[in-house]
């Protein structure tokens, strides 16, 4: 019986492929980051208040002045069909079902057309590895926004991609038949990292947002900010939103956890832009303690990723209806109908 997202990355342990499951599992150097974005939360205790009329609770919030069902996003995921045949388009539909947001990672296998497609009614943001070829970057982005995607979620702490040592034990290379028509070129299928870290424009300044901006007409998320000056740059350089990250713990190992670096950003900018957050995110009361820090909501990866392995688009919403489900129950014990009841009151350093 599958209870939690422990159970369900446990099961995907057992039945994915050793390389994919390191690949998927881990986090650069010695995985410090990596482990502290789940302590991060152990370091917080929630307070709930009591005798609050709790008799009808609701669990949907707006993102970037869309409704969503949960303020719980799926993050972008590079390479989904490593962990089931159906990859990216199970992932899309349950998020659909879910009524949440899906952001496609550049790293998927299909284009953003066919994405939208295979899942007609999806709520479908997508993440960019800006390349260095700037003319590929802006047809791949016409094409977005032709496909009826409603943000562009650029990635901004991969100049190159970080030292993540399970995959070089492992030898892990990616399969050849694995499609990648959102990059230039091809991506070597052995030493992808470090040919990942050409493809992207190492080059880039703030002043080149501004490029983005007036290429794209889609609003536009900063995702890597770890610090209140990175936010505040961003907000002044017309940024829609930023996200917390820390790329789950695969790029500069020893930074900040995701939780502990949310105050900082929210403190800069959180009346100016909204501000997510992700990383290690496993339970629905990870959620609350992320939004009493200020997160208006959190995107969550492995934890999705452990649902295709187990049962495909079956095991993403399952994944979905669990964090849900902790959540609401989370809510009605922490005194709050809503999200957006909760305050910074409700949670406190342990």
């Amino acid at each position: 019986m599958l209870l939690n997202v422990g159970d369900y990355e446990r099961d995907a342990e057992r039945v994915l492929d050793p390389g994919a499951f390191g690949y998927f599992a881990g986090g650069s150097g010695d995985e410090l980051t990596l482990r502290d974005n789940i302590e991060a939360f152990e370091r917080r205790q929630l307070r709930p208040r009591v005798l609050v009329d709790v008799s009808e609770i609701a669990t949907g919030t707006t993102v970037l002045g869309r409704e969503a069902a949960m303020p719980v996003l799926v993050a972008p995921t590079a390479f989904q069909r490593l962990a089931h045949p159906d990859g990216e388009v199970a992932v899309a539909r349950a998020a659909a079902a879910a009524g949440t947001v899906m952001c496609q990672s550049t790293l998927s296998s299909m284009t953003p057309a066919e994405l939208a497609r295979a899942a007609p009614g999806a709520s479908l943001w997508f993440q960019l590895y800006w390349s260095s070829d700037r003319g590929f970057t802006a047809e791949l982005l016409a094409s977005v926004a032709e496909a009826g995607f409603e943000a562009v979620v650029f990635t901004v702490d991969l100049p190159a991609a970080g030292r993540r040592e399970r995959d070089l034990r492992a030898a892990f290379a990616l399969p050849d038949d694995l499609a990648l028509p959102n990059i230039p070129g091809s991506l070597g299928r052995r030493d992808f990292h470090a040919e990942l870290g050409q493809i992207v424009d190492t080059t880039l300044t703030w002043r080149d947002l501004e490029w983005l901006r007036e290429t794209c007409p889609l609003p536009v998320v900063l995702k890597g900010i770890l610090s209140s000056e990175d936010a505040l740059l961003a907000a002044e350089h017309g940024a829609a939103g930023v996200v917390v990250s820390n790329h789950g713990g695969r790029q500069l190992d020893g930074v900040a956890a995701s939780l502990d670096a949310l105050p900082e950003v929210v403190e800069a900018v959180g009346e100016r832009v909204e501000v997510l957050m992700d990383g290690g995110v496993r339970r629905g009361t990870d959620v609350l303690k992320a939004l009493a820090l200020g997160a208006r909501a959190v995107l969550v990866g492995r934890p999705i990723i452990w649902g295709l392995a187990v049962d495909g688009e079956a095991g993403v919403r399952e994944v979905l209806a669990l964090l849900r489900a902790e959540l609401a129950l989370g809510l009605t014990l922490l005194g709050c109908r809503s999200p957006a009841e909760i305050t910074g009151a409700h949670v406190k350093a342990k």
